[in-house]
């Protein structure tokens, strides 16, 4: 059984969802936020894609300073912090939710791209 990624599951709100218009910063704090959630899980199954993820956050940050713009630090979020506990709670579901809204949030980013996205 498969869960939908616009189903509301307990917890997992802090797992970015879609966003219609994205800044290369926001973009860069996506990525960065699936890289903390990604290194949290214990599938193996992910170490390919969290591998994927910081080399495109690299290739991000290429095209952030070819248009000037400085990206911001990303320091880890104090939402993630009651990730273990949620872990403990519903792993499934948190993997299935974060590697279903990870693939959405890839999609919009690269509609974005597409578009010349703004710093």
């Amino acid at each position: 059984q498969s869960v939908s990624s616009k189903q509301r599951v307990t917890g997992l709100d802090f797992i970015p969802g879609l966003h219609p218009l994205l800044s290369l910063s926001k973009m860069d704090q996506t990525l960065a936020i699936y890289q903390q959630i990604l290194a949290s899980l214990p599938s193996r199954n992910v170490i390919q894609i969290s591998n994927d993820l910081e080399n495109l956050q690299d290739l991000l940050h290429l095209l952030a300073a070819s248009k000037s713009c400085p990206l911001p630090q990303v320091r880890a979020l104090e939402s993630l912090e009651s990730l273990g506990v949620v872990l403990e709670a519903s792993l499934y579901s948190t993997e299935v939710v974060a590697l279903s809204r990870l693939q959405g949030s890839l999609q919009d980013m690269l509609r974005q791209l597409d578009l010349s996205p703004g710093c």
